[in-house]
């Protein structure tokens, strides 16, 4: 059996979390040679680069920040149990790591996740925003602990994660009073002939919209194409254009864009996952997380 020597790894960690090689020199009071042979032989025993070079400094490489988050760990546990076998209280926080996809509005990332905060014992929430892909791979590597996305992941070869669903609900369309005002008829025929603010069309709600509007037998006038939700709902505040979001957040958008609600359109459904590495969620903060959901989150 091979085992990892935590004496590299010790080092590499001191590297990483103070920047650079002469910082950790002053931490370990080891001189540079010894501490760069001992980078190299545990880059040799993983069989992979964990630094490379960033101008005059060190950057982490893809799997030197996932062999980070496991240091981090490593050493996290060692000092706690150093604490614990002097009788002091650890405090440790429960921490939970949630990719959110770039896709998914960020007041639905917030009625999602903030139950987790409400867990008895302290939750340290630590929150990533990027691609559903890129998240997944992080997941997949144990470096997160769930990933909200607007749809379903399908797991590769290297990567087996599980789909829970959250929940779902409606879709309604949002305008400034001042171009509301200027409409006329019932929804949704009013919004033929209006400019409407709509997501790219790689987004899974507006391929939906697409074929609503088309059912429909309604044209409205597309001036705008937003990957950002957030700043798709900026446009529509400052009467832009007619933008769609969450019925389960009406409330909340019409509070704080300022802007009424045109209309529901039942047809149109969105859904919310929570994805995991394990089939079963065991991860405290992560049902707590699942329950709120559906018991009140999704429950119009």
């Amino acid at each position: 059996m091979e085992w990892l020597n935590y004496h590299h790894l010790l080092y590499f960690y001191v590297v990483a979390r103070e920047g650079s090689i002469a910082k950790a020199c002053e931490v370990l009071r080891l001189t540079q040679p010894t501490i760069s042979a001992q980078l190299k032989a545990l880059e040799d025993a993983l069989g992979e680069k964990l630094f490379e070079r960033a101008g005059r400094g060190l950057a982490l490489t893809e799997t030197g920040h996932v062999v980070f988050a496991y240091a981090e760990e490593i050493f996290g546990l060692g000092k706690e149990l150093q604490e614990l076998l002097k009788g002091r209280p650890t405090g440790k926080a429960l921490k939970l790591r949630v990719g959110v996809s770039d896709v998914v509005p960020k007041l639905i990332a917030y009625r999602l996740i903030e139950p987790a905060l409400r867990v008895s014992g302290h939750v340290q929430l630590v929150c990533t925003e990027a691609h559903t892909e890129r998240l997944v791979e992080q997941l997949s590597s144990h470096a997160l602990d769930l990933v909200v996305t607007d749809s379903p992941v399908v797991h590769g070869a290297r990567s087996k994660v599980f789909n829970h669903l959250l929940g779902e609900c409606s879709v309604s369309f949002f305008a400034r009073s001042s171009l509301a005002s200027r409409m006329r008829g019932e929804f949704p025929g009013c919004l033929d002939g209006q400019p409407l603010l709509v997501p790219t069309e790689n987004a899974v709600l507006r391929r939906q919209i697409d074929r609503w509007l088309d059912a429909e037998g309604v044209e409205p006038r597309i001036v705008g194409e937003f990957a950002d939700s957030a700043l798709m709902k900026v446009f529509g505040e400052r009467g832009e254009g007619i933008f769609p979001g969450p019925s389960v957040i009406e409330k909340e958008i019409r509070d704080h864009y300022g802007v009424v609600v045109l209309g529901r359109a039942s047809g149109l459904r969105e859904r919310y996952y929570a994805v995991s590495a394990e089939r079963r969620i065991k991860h405290p903060a992560v049902q707590a997380i699942s329950e709120a959901a559906k018991a009140t989150v999704f429950s119009e």
